[in-house]
């Protein structure tokens, strides 16, 4: 590992451009999460630049929405961190159009690794993808109930 790139991670700077959360980001997914009871929660409705073959939602935009879900539980309980491995397991094709919700929570903490899953569900809770990671530990700071919704600036 030793010729890894060294890569700092400002974890203050907005994140306007943030192809998940970004609100500035003109093709962005512009998830809004919230924070309620230990769940973090957004929805989203994927149109036709979403898709992999015609109608269906691309599997790496799952995997995206997936991934957002997983690193907000860690950023709602007052944590910076990075994905150092996702699962991701496709239940069903997701149409183009399909209003979805994303849930996820942390599952399992020491101190420099969190365990973290998300399910990608229709509207009525059907699940369409589930996702676990090990999200690596970088930071941590004190949550405030500002903090607990989030307007896409405050991340990272």
């Amino acid at each position: 590992m030793n010729n890894w790139p060294q890569v700092s991670i400002d974890t203050v700077k907005s994140p306007n451009m943030c192809f998940c959360c970004g609100k500035d980001n003109p093709i962005g997914l512009k998830l809004d999460f919230t924070w309620d009871n230990g769940i973090a929660r957004a929805e989203f409705t994927p149109n036709e630049l979403y898709q992999g073959w015609a109608g269906i939602l691309h599997g790496g935009i799952i995997s995206c929405l997936l991934d957002e879900g997983l690193t907000y539980a860690t950023y709602f309980s007052g944590l910076d961190c990075i994905t150092a491995k996702m699962q991701v397991r496709l239940r069903r094709p997701t149409l183009i159009g399909e209003p979805l919700v994303i849930t996820s929570s942390i599952a399992k903490q020491s101190r420099r690794l969190i365990e973290t899953r998300a399910t990608l569900s229709l509207k009525d809770g059907t699940p369409v993808a589930e996702g676990t990671a090990t999200m690596f530990v970088i930071g941590s700071r004190e949550n405030t109930d500002k903090e607990k919704r989030l307007d896409g600036d405050a991340r990272k």
